[in-house]
């Protein structure tokens, strides 16, 4: 609980009104986004915990986003949604597309329908560096003696040098995907950086109906049981009862790429 009349209170409460009026639409556009601090990030999460994620990326995008927060698409099972809805707010919001040089050919080919169906003008490849492929896995083949560190290579090293010039990201991440997101806000810290998570508290059901709704185009490779669409060599389909990213690293204790830990 608060201590009533406290200065640290007085602001929190200054700052969730400020956010609501924001949210609405009731405050002119800021140009340049400012990382909040962690009490910043807690008052956002109570401002916009219930809202939709639409309402998220509306202020995101009217507060410095489009410059500094960019949409990170894996193109996989369940980016259409965040796609989507960034469209049709803008088609020229920034579109980050992690090239690891080992994702399957229809989620390259989805990638590249998408890119039309929505109009988006600013989608951009993040790829690894020529000579640290070179240089640690000269045959393409580390995945196999190390899963860890070809995510590194591919995945964490690579988006980490673009983010330098970005102040956060927007992330396609949901509770239910697994026991390690089942507490994520929409809002959070990572080091310097904001993550944004608008479809934190969607599920199964609710991203299904989104894609109907829209009439939206699905994944290729989520028919055949991918649930959860990474690289090639890495991901396999789901068995009924397991969760959507068990066919991620299937066999191994990993869990997650590198971005979100």
């Amino acid at each position: 609980m608060p201590i009533v009349g406290s200065d640290q209170s007085l602001s929190k409460k200054r700052f969730i009104q400020a956010t609501r009026k924001q949210r609405e639409g009731l405050m002119s556009e800021s140009k340049q986004f400012q990382v909040p601090d962690q009490a910043g990030v807690d008052s956002l999460n109570e401002a916009f915990g219930s809202e939709a994620p639409q309402a998220v990326l509306r202020w995101l995008a009217g507060h410095g986003g489009r410059a500094q927060v960019p949409l990170v698409s894996s193109f996989g099972a369940d980016s259409v949604v965040l796609l989507h809805m960034i469209a049709e707010i803008d088609p020229s919001y920034p579109v980050l597309f992690i090239d690891t040089g080992k994702h399957f050919y229809d989620t390259l080919h989805y990638r590249d329908q998408l890119k039309e169906h929505f109009g988006l003008t600013n989608l951009q490849a993040v790829t690894p560096d020529p000579d640290d492929l070179k240089e640690k896995d000269p045959r393409g083949a580390l995945w196999i003696t190390s899963q860890d560190a070809c995510c590194d290579l591919r995945k964490t090293v690579p988006l980490a040098r673009v983010m330098r010039n970005y102040s956060g990201w927007i992330t396609g991440r949901k509770r239910f995907q697994t026991n390690d997101r089942a507490d994520l806000n929409v809002f959070e810290l990572d080091g310097d950086k904001m993550k944004v998570n608008p479809l934190a508290s969607w599920g199964p059901k609710d991203v299904a109906a989104y894609i109907k709704a829209h009439s939206l185009p699905g994944h290729p490779l989520v028919p055949r049981g991918y649930l959860s669409i990474g690289c090639a060599p890495c991901t396999s389909p789901v068995e009924d009862g397991e969760d959507a990213r068990a066919g991620r690293w299937k066999g191994s204790d990993k869990t997650e790429c590198g971005l979100h830990i």
